[in-house]
């Protein structure tokens, strides 16, 4: 049974950065073509991030992060990074990795919703101080 995990959080000041990362054990053979990121701010619902496509490194990011993170996987494509560059304070959260098979052309267009992962994460803690 495959699994993701992730690494990297932290707490850092604001304007800072951070890297995580995730390792995932899952394969287009178990349905996985798409690699995401989301996050849960406390007492908040959950919010998507960014996505990747493993076939051809497609990306796309929600307007919150767009300019300050950016989502790449490594060369093996089992791994996901999200390089986190000038954090606030509202970036604060419970950071999940996630994986799914989408259409080729979803990322290009759209970031993926919650509902069309199929796997995800324990979570990593992201704290922003002022």
């Amino acid at each position: 049974q495959g699994q993701l995990v992730e690494s990297g959080g932290g707490s850092v000041q604001a304007g800072g950065s951070l890297r995580l990362s995730c390792a995932s054990t899952y394969t287009d053979l178990d349905g996985v073509n798409v690699l995401g990121w989301f996050r849960q701010p406390p007492g908040k619902p959950r919010e998507g991030v960014a996505a990747i496509y493993t076939g051809d490194g497609s990306t796309n990011y929600a307007d919150s992060v767009k300019g300050r993170f950016t989502i790449s996987q490594g060369n093996d494509k089992n791994t996901v990074y999200l390089q986190m560059n000038s954090l606030k304070t509202r970036d604060t959260a419970t950071y999940y990795c996630a994986a799914g098979y989408l259409g080729r052309t979803v990322v290009e267009r759209r970031l993926p919703q919650a509902p069309e992962y199929k796997f995800w994460g324990q979570g990593t803690q992201v704290t922003v101080s002022s």
